[in-house]
C-alpha cells in the first residue's frame, strides 16, 4: 500500500532529484492535515458500527423501497450484505484517508467492484448515496467533537468518500432495484 509521502519521494528518486519547493509544500500540507486525518481514522475505528448504522438508517429513510419486498436490502441476508458493503467502504476510505493516497481505492475497491456489480446487475446509485451518507456522518461527528472546522473537515475527510462515489457513479448499472 502506498502513501502520499512514499509516492512523492519515490517520484523524485526516480528522477534523481532533490525535493524542490513544490515537494516540500505538498509535504507541509500533508503534515498540517495529519491531526485531522488521525482524528478521523480514530473516530472511524472506534465508531464504525454506529457510523454504518446511522448512514444506513438515513438511506432507508430517503429510499424506503430498498428494504421493502423487491428491494435489494429486503431479507435479512441482503440487508446484512448491504451493511457489510457499507462497512467495507468505510474501512477502505479510512485507509485512503490516513495514507493520503486514493490509488488504493482504485486498486482494492473500485476495479473489482465495478465488474462484480455489473455481473450481478446491481445499480450503484443507492450505493453511492450510502457512501456519501457515511461521509456525512463522519464529518458531523468530527465537527461535534470539535476536531476541526467545517471547511477543513470537508476538504480533507470527504476526499476518499467522494472518490469512491465518483468511481461507482461512473459505472452505474440501471437494472432492477438498488443494492447498497
Amino acid at each position: 500500500m502506498r502513501d502520499a509521502i512514499g509516492q512523492l519521494i519515490g517520484r523524485y528518486d526516480q528522477l534523481g532529484r532533490y525535493l524542490d519547493r513544490d515537494a516540500v509544500d505538498r509535504l507541509n500540507i500533508y503534515f498540517s492535515e495529519s491531526t485531522l486525518r488521525l482524528a478521523a481514522v480514530e473516530l472511524i475505528n472506534r465508531e464504525a458500527a454506529a457510523i454504518v448504522r446511522e448512514a444506513s438508517q438515513r438511506l432507508w429513510l430517503e429510499d424506503p423501497e430498498l428494504i421493502l419486498p423487491g428491494g435489494n436490502a429486503y431479507t435479512t441476508r441482503r440487508l446484512a450484505a448491504c451493511l457489510r458493503d457499507m462497512d467495507y467502504f468505510l474501512r477502505y476510505a479510512s485507509y485512503a484517508l490516513i495514507a493520503g493516497d486514493l490509488t488504493l481505492l482504485d486498486e482494492r475497491v473500485l476495479n473489482g467492484l465495478d465488474d462484480t456489480y455489473k455481473s450481478l446487475g446491481v445499480p450503484t446509485g443507492p450505493t453511492v448515496r450510502g457512501i456519501a451518507l457515511l461521509a456525512d456522518v463522519v464529518c458531523e461527528l468530527l465537527l461535534e467533537a470539535g476536531r476541526g472546522d467545517q471547511d477543513a473537515i470537508q476538504s480533507v475527510v470527504r476526499v476518499p468518500f467522494d472518490h469512491l462515489c465518483r468511481g461507482l457513479a461512473a459505472s452505474n448499472v440501471q437494472i432492477g432495484r438498488a443494492h447498497v
